[in-house]
């Protein structure tokens, strides 16, 4: 075939029509005219009322799969809440029955104490007032462990009176102002609270750890090497120093050092009370105040004249 002959128009499957340019600024134009006649004339509104009408089903159907994952999941955890909670019942059954017979106990106790008080003709237990308070923050002196309280004066606070919390004896009220007070806690070097051995019923006396390497203890000062003594044993505070009521936890012996070389045991002691986060504590009246008046001291006979001796 001659060359000349040669169609060379290109087929149809290669004719693209108007240029690419072309086609941009026309559908460019279109868009922005879509855009400013929605937005001045809501005219693609309907549009998307029957595009949503019509997608919802299948929203719908694609939303499942998820609803259902999730519906399992709620009810997994409703089990496990409802297992825990049943769990957490029995507990509290049980110790409501152990209360309960505690309870008997008690009052049977009671009663048998009133019967020998009034067989023995002794006075009545001292019953101790007290009072809430919140501990505002600590105090500033980084040499001593006090505390401020958000009750003073104005509010029948003493100075002296002892403070504690849901564990045991927290300190005691050394400084009153008239809307604060100031409590020195039972680790402070310079406290010192008498105590009483629940075992053995022997007294001493605790203080504040001195020696640095254990802050935050107490320490049983001038104890026999050979006293018993175990770890583990439980403090109370003794009510003989018209201070504290008998019988409040005060601190559990945590570590013995019984040395050859001396006569004297190293008792180191961990406080009851939470002295390092205590927010809510009951300020006590002091026992003393509550007891009944001395008798008035007699009057002291006059001393017998000297014989003199003959000269």
């Amino acid at each position: 075939m001659p060359l000349g002959t040669l169609d060379r128009t290109p087929p149809p499957f290669f004719k693209q029509g108007p240029s690419a340019l072309s086609k941009l600024m026309v559908f460019s134009a279109l868009a922005i005219f879509l855009m400013v006649a929605d937005t001045r004339f809501k005219i693609a509104q309907p549009i998307r009322a029957v595009l949503g009408t019509l997608l919802f089903p299948v929203q719908w159907l694609a939303l499942q799969p998820v609803a259902v994952a999730e519906g399992v999941g709620e009810y997994a955890e409703s089990v496990r809440g409802a297992q825990a909670a049943q769990a957490i019942e029995a507990q509290a059954r049980a110790k409501l029955a152990q209360q309960s017979v505690r309870i008997h106990q008690v009052e049977q106790l009671t009663l048998e104490n009133e019967r020998l008080r009034k067989l023995l003709e002794l006075r009545e237990r001292v019953t101790t007032p007290a009072q809430a308070a919140q501990v505002l923050y600590e105090a500033a002196d980084v040499y001593s462990r006090k505390v401020i309280l958000d009750k003073g004066m104005i509010h029948g606070i003493e100075s002296g009176s002892p403070v504690i919390d849901e564990f045991g004896v927290l300190g005691q009220i050394t400084r009153v102002y008239p809307a604060v007070s100031e409590v020195t806690l039972v680790t402070d070097r310079d406290q010192a609270t008498p105590v009483l051995n629940a075992r053995t019923g022997a007294r001493s006396v605790a203080h504040g750890d001195t020696s640095g390497l254990h802050p935050g203890l107490l320490e049983l000062r001038f104890m026999a090497a050979n006293a018993d003594v175990q770890a583990g044993d439980l403090l109370t505070t003794s009510g003989v120093d018209g201070v504290y009521p008998p019988g409040l936890p005060v601190a559990q012996i945590e570590k013995i050092e019984r040395r050859a070389d001396s006569a004297f045991a190293r008792i180191h002691l961990a406080p009851r009370a939470a002295v390092s986060g205590a927010l809510h504590v009951m300020v006590l009246k002091p026992v003393g105040e509550q007891l009944p008046p001395r008798p008035a001291a007699e009057a002291s006979a006059p001393a017998p004249a000297k014989s003199g001796g003959r000269k």
